[in-house]
């Protein structure tokens, strides 16, 4: 005859299968990205201001254009609306030496797109905060860019939490509660070079 499992193992067992199952429930994916509602039209920059420099933003053929020219000057676009806990995602394209990025909160925190000034090397979908915290930066993202090609970077920020996707893979990561803020997305031309950076499929969502 089998020997029978004590009652309470069996319990034990049975509340653990309860807490997985609860848990697989409660860990819900990253909505796709067809439920994001579009933020740019795809026609031209209505809901979108640039303060400075506006006039290196342009629309073409369906695509946000960010160029600055040989004064080098910096330029941001922020979007009219503000957001507090929120997805936002976007394709964007570049080649050579840029400097560019997505801003969420205030306090603005950015996630960079391309090469740092300060560290002369890529590192697109790391956080800045005015350095490159160590635990903020993305070490693979690298390995997924694609140069010269659409790359899909997806921001969550929710609550103290920052996270980044590249490509659809989790890159970076960043807790600070000092970004609490709600503020506008932002698109950025960084002074001191001549570049260009293109966004499309804008979408944001809050939650």
């Amino acid at each position: 005859m089998r020997p029978t499992r004590p009652r309470s193992s069996v319990l034990i067992v049975a509340l653990l299968h309860l807490v997985a199952a609860a848990g697989g429930i409660l860990a819900a994916d990253p909505p796709p990205t067809s439920s994001l509602p579009p933020i740019f039209n795809g026609h031209d920059l209505n809901g979108w201001n640039a303060p400075d420099e506006p006039s290196s933003w342009s629309v073409v053929d369906g695509v946000i254009v960010g160029q600055s020219d040989e004064r080098k000057r910096g330029s941001m676009l922020y979007t009219e609306k503000p957001y507090g806990d929120v997805i936002v995602e976007a394709e964007v394209r570049f080649t050579g030496e840029i400097d560019s990025g997505i801003m969420v909160r205030r306090p603005e925190l950015q996630v960079q797109i391309g090469v740092s000034r300060s560290l002369k090397k890529d590192m697109t979908c790391s956080f800045y905060t005015g350095k490159y915290p160590e635990e903020a930066r993305a070490v693979k993202a690298g390995e997924l860019l694609r140069p010269g090609e659409w790359n899909r970077i997806r921001v969550e920020a929710r609550g103290d939490t920052f996270t980044v996707w590249l490509n659809g893979e989790q890159v970076s990561q960043y807790k600070d509660a000092t970004y609490s803020q709600p503020g506008p997305i932002g698109l950025q031309i960084h002074a001191g070079l001549v570049m260009k950076v293109e966004f499309r499929d804008i979408r944001a969502l809050a939650f």
